[in-house]
């Protein structure tokens, strides 16, 4: 019985370790610009879809009698309710930042941004909602920041040392 050379050789690649998903990696000069910004594009939308859906309809559901009615059921573990409304929460803000400026300069730009931040809206009414009154609200509202206050930081660390690079560039007759 003869093996497929192909499969043997996959099958080897993936039980010694080698980098199977080599080829799958982004590639610079292969990669067309537009297409790298649609897959994206796809990626961070799914990503926003699904931490939105789970943070409206938590898991296991929310108390439908009681003195609970309303609540999340899965925030009667607290830590546990934490770690999932803030890696959510995260999740989304972070999809969100990845969304507004690939989609800048599209047509109905400012409407896909009025768009994004009134699903965040809502998003934050609807998990403030379902999340008890002992559980802290504003872990999410700083999870949800985290991602804009890190850009924020590159962006200037960015403009601080290109501009003392550029201070110091010969090329531009700057010789500080």
């Amino acid at each position: 019985m003869k093996i497929d050379e192909h499969k043997l050789r996959m099958v080897n690649r993936l039980s010694t370790g080698k980098s199977w998903y080599k080829p799958f990696q982004y590639k610079e000069d292969v990669d067309k610009p537009g297409d790298v910004r649609n897959i994206l594009l796809v990626v961070a939308t799914l990503i926003a879809s699904v931490t939105f859906q789970a943070g409206v309809n938590p898991p296991g559901g929310v108390w439908q009698e009681g003195d609970h009615a309303g609540r999340a059921i899965y925030a009667s573990n607290s830590a546990a309710y934490y770690v999932f409304l803030i890696s959510n929460t995260l999740a989304l803000a972070t999809s969100i930042l990845v969304i507004i400026p690939l989609t800048y300069k599209f047509p109905c730009h400012l409407e896909i941004v009025i768009a994004t931040i009134s699903m965040a809206v809502t998003y934050g009414s609807a998990v403030f909602a379902v999340t008890p009154h002992e559980i802290r609200f504003r872990y999410a509202i700083a999870a949800f920041a985290v991602p804009f206050i890190l850009r924020c930081l590159i962006q200037l660390f960015k403009v601080l040392v290109f501009k003392n690079d550029h201070k110091s560039d010969p090329e531009n007759g700057n010789n500080e």
